[in-house]
C-alpha cells in the first residue's frame, strides 16, 4: 500500500552526488507543410505517425498510447521524443555533463527531423507560438491523455486550448544535491522565471501581426488553469521542503490515472482524495507510485519539482538558443560562486515583486521597469554571472577548442543590442519583411 512517506522519498530519490549533477533539456517545434504552411496532421500522407514510423526505422524504439496500435512516443540513448496535443514534437533529452553533449544532441536531434522533412515536405518551426495559424487550424494529436485534458481545460480557464495546440516551449532541468540544494535552487529559478521569459521571449505575433505581447506563449499559460500554474509562493516560506512540495501536489485536482493501457478520468479529484480512497466511485484500485510520477507530470508551475528542477517559463526559440538556454542556467546554478551572486541580486524580492515580473514581462520583455532600472539592466548582470560560472566550469569540447562559454554568444549578441528574440522578429517584421509574416517560414525554421 502507498503511503505518505513514498511519495516523499520519490523526491528523495532524486538527489545526485554534488561532483554529478546532469543537464537536460526539452524542446518543441511546430511541425508545418512546406507547401501551404498548414499545420501537420497525426494521420495524413507524410504526417505525424508517419514520421514517428520513419524514425522507428532508423533505431527508435516505439512507444503506444493503448495496446500496440496508436504510437505517440519514441524512445532511444536515453532520449524521448513524444508528441504535444497539436502536433507539435518535442525531444527530451538524456541527463548528460555539460552542454557540448546537450547541444550535440540538440544538432543530432534536428538534422535527423530535417533530413525526413525534405523527404516528406515539412518544415520545423521554432517560435513560443505559431505566427498564422488560427485555433481550429489544428487538430488534436489522438493521446488518451489529450481527451482527458481538452475537456477539463474549457472548465478552468480561457485560454488552456491556445497554450495545448499553439505553443511550444524549451524547459531546461537541472539537478540538486541535497534537500537544501534544492530550495535555494528552487527559489533562485522562482525569482528569476520572469526574467528567463523576457530573455528568451519569442512569440511576439498573433493571425500575421504584432501581438500585445513579446511572449503571447506566456500569456496563454496565464490563462490555462490557475490550480497548477504561476509561481507556487509558499516554496518561499520558511520550512519548505520535499514534504511540502508534496503537500501541495496532493491537493491539486487530477487528470487521469492509466489501468490495462486505458485512461481513467479522474479530473473530479485531487490525488489525496484518490490516496485516501475519498472518491464517490469504486475504481477497484490502489494508487501506485506510477499515479504519482503521472500526476507530478501534469502540475504546471514555472518551475517544476520532480527529481530534478524544471524551469518552465521560457519560449521555443532558434537552433542556437536552444543551446543558449541550458548554458545560461548551468553557469548560474552549477558554480558556488554564480550562485552567491545570484542571490546577491535576488536578495530581498517580494512575492509582490515576483507577481509584477510574472505579469509584466510577457507583455514588455526586457524594457519591464522593475527596481531601480529595467529587466535588461537584470538580465545584462545575470549573463555576465553565468559566463563567468561556465568559465570557472572550464569544460572543454572534445576537439579542446572553447568551454561552455562559446554556446552563450547568441543570447550575448541579442542582450549586447538591447534585444530579445521577439524584439528581433518584430524589428524585421516592419523594416525587412514590409509587414508580411510568410517571411518567418524561410528565415527563421531549423
Amino acid at each position: 500500500m502507498l503511503k505518505k512517506q513514498n511519495l516523499i522519498e520519490y523526491f528523495y530519490q532524486g538527489i545526485k552526488s554534488k561532483n554529478n549533477l546532469k543537464i537536460g533539456v526539452e524542446h518543441e517545434k511546430f511541425v508545418l507543410n512546406k507547401k501551404n504552411l498548414s499545420h501537420l496532421s497525426y494521420n495524413e500522407p507524410n504526417g505525424i505517425k508517419d514520421i514517428l514510423l520513419r524514425l522507428v526505422n532508423d533505431g527508435w524504439k516505439p512507444k503506444y498510447d493503448d495496446n500496440n496500435t496508436t504510437i505517440i512516443a519514441l524512445e532511444r540513448f536515453g532520449e524521448n521524443i513524444t508528441l504535444e496535443p497539436g502536433g507539435q514534437i518535442e525531444l527530451s533529452g538524456a541527463q548528460l555533463s555539460n552542454i557540448h553533449q546537450t547541444c550535440s544532441e540538440t544538432s543530432r536531434h534536428l538534422v535527423e527531423l530535417k533530413n525526413i522533412g525534405e523527404e516528406f515536405d515539412f518544415i520545423l518551426l521554432g517560435l513560443g507560438v505559431e505566427p498564422s495559424l488560427a485555433l481550429e487550424e489544428f487538430s488534436w494529436v489522438p493521446k488518451q491523455r489529450y481527451n482527458i485534458m481538452k475537456k477539463y481545460m474549457t472548465k478552468v480557464g480561457s485560454l488552456g486550448h491556445h497554450m495545448m495546440k499553439r505553443t511550444c516551449t524549451n524547459q531546461v532541468n537541472l539537478d540538486f544535491y541535497s534537500e537544501d540544494d534544492m530550495k535555494r535552487k528552487y527559489r533562485l529559478m522562482l525569482n528569476l522565471e520572469a526574467i528567463a521569459t523576457a530573455m528568451f521571449a519569442n512569440s511576439p505575433f498573433e493571425k500575421k501581426n504584432i501581438s500585445k505581447f513579446k511572449s503571447l506563449r506566456s500569456h496563454f499559460w496565464h490563462h490555462t488553469d490557475k490550480d497548477r500554474t504561476g509561481i507556487i509562493p509558499f516554496v518561499f516560506e520558511k520550512g519548505f521542503s520535499f514534504e511540502k512540495y508534496v503537500e501541495y501536489a496532493l491537493d491539486v485536482p487530477m487528470y487521469f490515472i492509466i489501468r490495462n493501457h486505458k485512461y481513467i478520468d479522474m479530473t473530479q479529484y485531487t490525488f489525496r482524495e484518490f490516496f485516501l480512497n475519498k472518491t464517490k466511485i469504486n475504481l477497484n484500485t490502489e494508487p501506485t507510485l506510477n499515479d504519482w510520477k503521472d500526476h507530478l507530470s501534469t502540475l504546471f508551475p514555472q518551475v517544476r519539482l520532480k527529481q530534478f528542477l524544471e524551469i518552465r517559463s521560457m519560449d521555443a526559440c532558434s537552433w542556437d538558443l536552444i543551446c543558449s538556454q541550458p548554458a545560461f542556467w548551468t553557469g548560474l546554478l552549477y558554480d558556488e560562486n554564480s550562485l552567491n551572486k545570484t542571490q546577491e541580486i535576488v536578495e530581498g524580492w517580494s512575492h509582490q515583486d515576483r507577481d509584477y515580473l510574472n505579469k509584466n514581462t510577457p507583455k514588455e520583455g526586457l524594457s519591464c521597469r522593475f527596481k531601480e532600472g529595467t529587466v535588461l539592466n537584470i538580465a545584462q548582470n545575470l549573463f555576465e554571472i553565468s559566463k563567468e560560472g561556465l568559465d570557472r566550469r572550464n569544460i572543454l569540447d572534445n576537439k579542446k577548442q572553447y568551454n561552455e562559454t562559446y554556446y552563450l554568444k547568441d543570447l550575448e549578441k541579442n542582450l549586447s543590442n538591447n534585444q530579445s528574440p521577439a524584439d528581433v522578429l518584430i524589428n524585421k517584421f516592419y523594416n525587412n519583411w514590409n509587414k508580411d509574416i510568410n517571411n518567418i517560414y524561410s528565415e527563421n525554421i531549423f
